[in-house]
């Protein structure tokens, strides 16, 4: 996904890049997330006090994508991390649910492989689920052709 993501920032010449590594802390000093991926916009780290030093983003306008891969504290990806990241007001949000873990209100029934996008509309998230070989729609990279079964076959998971 990665891979894919860098192609297309390149594609278009947009002035983002992905990290390997940063701390997303929400509003709090104690704590803070490692999203499995974040999309940084270098034109808004100046406005980032935290960044040069730790490494460390708190403006959600710095991160105009920031993905979560579930696993099984699937709670926190769906309810803590939407609730703090709508609240920074950081523009998308993705969750891949690889193995359909998160409840069901979150992926409907049956519970199966689910990939979530939320957009960040008037204050609060808008939710949209993709499975398998329906084309996940990104505001974020409106042009950008992937599936979920082509996330899921990149990393070796068979697809039925």
């Amino acid at each position: 996904m990665n891979r894919k993501l860098s192609v297309e920032m390149d594609r278009l010449e947009l002035p983002y890049f992905i990290p390997k590594s940063c701390t997303v802390k929400p509003f709090s000093e104690q704590s803070g997330y490692l999203p499995d991926v974040v999309v940084v916009d270098q034109t808004k780290l100046a406005d980032e006090p935290r960044w040069q030093q730790e490494s460390t983003l708190i403006r959600g306008e710095s991160m105009p994508l920031v993905v979560e891969v579930v696993s099984t504290n699937w709670r926190d990806d769906y309810q803590r991390k939407a609730a703090d990241y709508e609240e920074m007001g950081i523009p998308e949000f993705w969750i891949v649910d690889y193995l359909g873990l998160g409840g069901r209100r979150y992926i409907g029934t049956p519970k199966q492989p689910t990939f979530s996008v939320y957009q960040w509309v008037d204050g609060e998230y808008q939710v949209t689920l993709f499975r398998g070989e329906e084309c996940i729609l990104s505001p974020t990279f409106p042009e950008l052709t992937l599936t979920l079964d082509q996330i899921l076959q990149q990393v070796g998971i068979k697809v039925d």
